[in-house]
């Protein structure tokens, strides 16, 4: 019996699964992050974002609705290996002054991998004639985008040792380098 090919909505079924998968891992990992945070913005970015992740499972959730798949998780591997990274990460720097700077490229691994994927799976919705799931896709890609550009300006506001810079130490806003 000859398999039938695959086609574009297979892949948008396959992928909404993988990124469902990543977004319940993702709300793991940004709730121990966010308790091992000590910069108190960073902690509150994670925890934000934290909540913003459960509000994006609920959409992925109203995607398999109108497409009429049942919502399942598929294993996300590229998830998996960000969040073994973050574990091995945490252990290695958890104690360092480097910690902060470390959680926060950890989560901008996850939120660069979401964007991608989100980015893709929005193409694909408008693409397959799925305009509503298209803006919810376009909601959460937006979100994610929003916490790239959080974190990537709470990591330039810690200074090269990973510590928050005092007043004394101001850092400069491009190179975190005290000043001179």
């Amino acid at each position: 019996m000859a398999t039938k090919p695959k086609t574009l909505h297979d892949a948008f079924y396959e992928t909404l699964k993988d990124v469902y998968y990543a977004e319940k891992q993702s709300v793991k990992a940004l709730k121990k992050s966010a308790k091992a945070a000590e910069h108190a913005e960073l902690k509150q970015a994670f925890e934000t974002h934290a909540e913003e992740s459960a509000n994006q499972v609920e959409r992925l959730t109203q995607v398999f609705e109108m497409i009429g798949k049942p919502a399942r998780a598929k294993t996300c591997e590229a998830m998996q290996g960000i969040t073994l990274e973050m574990e091995e990460d945490l252990e290695d720097f958890g104690d360092s002054p480097a910690a902060d700077a470390v959680l926060a490229a950890c989560a901008q691994a996850v939120e660069h991998y979401e964007i991608a994927r989100y980015g893709t799976l929005k193409t694909w919705a408008a693409q397959l004639g799925y305009a509503d799931a298209a803006k919810l896709l376009d909601e959460t890609l937006q979100e994610e985008k929003k916490t790239d550009a959080l974190l990537s300006e709470i990591a330039e506001s810690l200074n090269l040792d990973g510590t928050e810079p005092t007043e004394e130490e101001p850092a400069t806003k491009k190179s975190g380098r005290k000043a001179a």
